[in-house]
């Protein structure tokens, strides 16, 4: 990528993206990064050897702003950009969940180009699923200008109606921890059943592991895996039998469900005017 990129937040997930667009061939003299906080203004000039500011406004000629600020904050940091003379016109793309594109917009003044996209943590590791969604003023050489931005974080995926991204808040957005639920239950149970902690773990975190790059690998769908391992009679059919006594598809359905909901109550407050 050789476009310039500036970054409004320095944290965990721009530290992220910054990483892995040095890795993937984009200069460090091409970066900056804006960050009140000067402990992490340093951190982050010394791990990458970019440029850092204190000021958003020092973003303003950069041709990709990603806004990587809490959503709490977004309003302020874009009313703040809106009001300074900027004629570079760059592609906004922002990372903060939950805003809506048309609130980003109507905070920047009006005629911005937004990519809003939708990733979950463990884009932190390079290793992310990214749904994106653009406004009409994107055109297709700005968007994949935003696909290999973020696909430096993993998998990228675009949703023609941003309400869909209520959607993928609900299966990858909120998805992660799911997971970590389902590896912190069956690390506890394995522990009562006589293991122990550091066996428990280190079995269900492998187990969860090569579940994924399994079905990842294969030409097999989820069901018909699950069926291979699932002998008539067996210990596996006994585990997926109490599962489906217990109403296991609904109880996940309506947790995805509650998901989905509150992501789009939260754009509604989030969008409100301060």
């Amino acid at each position: 990528m050789s476009k310039r990129i500036a970054f409004i937040g320095g944290g965990n997930m721009a530290t992220s993206l910054v990483g892995g667009l040095i890795a993937a061939g984009t200069k460090a003299a091409d970066i900056l990064v804006a960050e009140p906080d000067a402990g992490k203004r340093e951190r982050l000039a010394q791990q990458f050897k970019i440029a850092v500011t204190a000021s958003n406004l020092d973003c303003l000629q950069q041709q990709v702003i990603v806004l990587s600020v809490k959503p709490q904050q977004l309003q302020t940091v874009c009313r703040e950009l809106a009001v300074a003379d900027n004629a570079a016109d760059p592609l906004y793309v922002s990372i903060a969940a939950g805003v809506r594109s048309m609130d980003i917009e109507r905070w920047l003044g009006g005629g911005a180009a937004i990519v809003r996209c939708m990733p979950n943590t463990p884009a932190l590791i390079q290793c992310g699923a990214t749904a994106l969604y653009a406004n009409p003023l994107v055109d297709d050489s700005r968007k994949q200008l935003a696909e290999e931005l973020l696909q430096a974080a993993g998998l990228t995926v675009w949703v023609e109606q941003e309400n869909l991204l209520d959607a993928v808040t609900a299966v990858s957005g909120s998805g992660p921890a799911y997971f970590f639920l389902l590896i912190e239950t069956m690390q506890k149970t394995a522990t009562e059943l006589g293991l122990d902690t550091l066996t428990a773990a280190r079995l269900t975190l492998q187990t969860a592991l090569g579940a994924a790059r399994l079905l990842s690998e294969s030409e097999l769908s989820a069901a018909e895996l699950r069926a291979q391992v699932t002998s008539e009679g067996g210990t596996t059919a006994a585990a997926i039998s109490s599962f489906e006594h217990n109403n296991f598809h609904q109880h996940v359905s309506e947790a995805m469900h509650a998901a989905y909901n509150r992501s789009s109550e939260l754009a509604d407050e989030l969008g409100k005017d301060i």
